[in-house]
């Protein structure tokens, strides 16, 4: 109690040090609790990780974000980093310490001519798309348009483009970022290697990115196909689902989410609020070519509400929106598979009898593709051979219910865990899982434990999915002793 009670002490001074220093040159808006503004500002997404922190530094350029990093680290505050706050942890956010808030920071340019775009570290998907669809272009990233890029990119970035093109962070080209002792830093493929290697899938470890340098491609519309596949076909759609995809040719994005049926008007009356697999199918490239694959998949399952329609690509990227709001309640458990056996398949059906919240998937996404091309050791994102991945996303509105959702979540993760392969995408992680970090790197662990320990030897940017320096593990040790 003492010693937490000295904690709160030093983390008040610290923000009055942090707050002082900063007003004098700040260009953004320094908001504290009380001040207008204050309480959208700290909002996030997901409401089960809702923080009140000291100071919220919306940055205004790259300048502000140098000031801040540098009167935080002096102060020995303890800062988050939020460009989107999607961050499904919570970790845009923190109670008592400072947010350095990139949403000011939000341009994008690009060359068409080169295929290529630059934007900032404060951009959201939809920044990025609005900016890339006015030359016909696209950057491969998820699919929520309210989502941070930088998160999502750091992170790795899985979405409808994923097979064809690769992850998000396969597509970067350079970055640019504010590390913990105030520096500018560039990282390439040509310039500080190790960094580049390590951004790609590492996470925020390293440093605020103001900047990335991106490859684009040529893209306006795309065919999607959806249906609906009803409870006795849902098992069976879901095996001839995991043995047709490893065939599949790259222009073919197939993913299933077992669900109950919402209440939507593309939903048929009798089947709402009925055990589903809802599919949604796209096909990248000439509509004629995917024709025939799109006649095969809607062939299994005895599928009802069939659409087939062509989509721009703008709406494409926003047709998740209204499904995840800010504002609801999260929570996640992810992992992957080799292979699909039929033990987990009926696990993940049987559970959908109990689960507690209609608007809650089991979303299943098979990569393979370009994403697999990559060789393992060529990013920090991790191993890439076990393509079938799973994502238990319990979403709910009322805090009254979190228990019973977490625990439906944690009970089927529990049941499926041993025909998991190792791994886990950070991006999917929640904020009690700590201990899978190690698991998410395996033997680029190491590596990446030399790459912050070189350019954040004290752990500064530690409100992420953590890779802890030397420095701090040796810290630790002592205190534990």
């Amino acid at each position: 109690m003492v010693e937490s009670s000295r904690q709160q002490i030093r983390m008040k001074t610290g923000i009055e040090e942090t707050f002082s220093s900063l007003k004098r040159q700040f260009r953004g808006d320094l908001l504290r609790p009380g001040n207008e503004g204050y309480s959208q500002a700290r909002g996030i997404w997901n409401a089960m990780a809702a923080r009140s922190p000291a100071l919220i530094a919306r940055c205004a350029d790259v300048v502000d974000v140098q000031s801040a990093v540098r009167a935080a680290a002096a102060a020995g505050v303890l800062t988050a980093v939020r460009c989107g706050g999607h961050s499904l942890a919570g970790f845009s956010t923190c109670d008592g310490g400072l947010v350095i808030d990139l949403s000011l920071m939000r341009h994008a340019a690009v060359d068409p001519q080169a295929r290529k775009a630059r934007f900032a570290g404060g951009c959201l998907l939809g920044s990025i798309d609005a900016a890339t669809q006015q030359h016909g272009l696209v950057f491969p990233s998820g699919v929520v348009s309210h989502t941070g890029a930088s998160g999502l990119v750091l992170g790795g970035g899985f979405g409808w483009l994923t097979r064809l093109h690769g992850l998000s962070c396969d597509n970067v080209e350079g970055f640019t970022l504010v590390t913990a002792d105030g520096s500018i830093v560039h990282a390439s493929a040509r310039e500080n290697a190790d960094l580049f290697w390590a951004l790609r899938g590492g996470g925020g470890n390293f440093g605020v990115v103001t900047e990335f340098e991106v490859k684009l491609y040529p893209l306006r519309s795309v065919v999607l196909a959806e249906g609906l596949c009803l409870e006795d076909d849902i098992s069976g759609l879901v095996q001839r689902w995991r043995d047709f995809m490893p065939e599949a040719p790259d222009q073919l994005k197939w993913n299933l989410n077992l669900r109950l049926a919402p209440n939507t008007e593309n939903v048929p009356v009798e089947v709402r609020g009925r055990a589903v697999a809802s599919e949604s199918v796209l096909w990248l490239g000439d509509p004629e070519e995917g024709e025939p694959y799109l006649n095969h998949i809607f062939s299994l399952g005895n599928p009802i509400a069939v659409s087939r329609r062509v989509v721009p690509y703008l709406a494409l990227q926003t047709m998740a929106d209204n499904e995840f709001p800010h504002g609801r309640r999260y929570y996640t458990k992810s992992g992957y598979f080799k292979s699909l056996d039929d033990t987990s398949i009926e696990q993940m059906v049987q559970a959908l009898a109990t689960v507690p919240s209609p608007a809650t998937q089991i979303e299943l996404a098979y990569l393979g593709g370009a994403a697999a091309r990559v060789a393992p050791e060529e990013t920090a994102f991790g191993d890439r051979s076990s393509p079938f991945v799973i994502n238990l996303l319990a979403n709910w509105l009322e805090p009254s219910e979190d228990a019973e959702n977490v625990a439906w979540i944690r009970n089927l993760f529990n049941q499926l865990r041993p025909s998991m392969a190792p791994g886990v995408y950070v991006n999917f992680m929640s904020g009690d899982e700590d201990d899978r970090v190690p698991e998410a790197y395996r033997e680029r662990w190491e590596r990446l434990v030399e790459v912050k320990s070189h350019y954040d030897p004290n752990n500064f940017f530690r409100l992420n999915q953590n890779i802890p320096s030397k420095k701090s593990l040796m810290m630790e040790k002592e205190r534990e002793e």
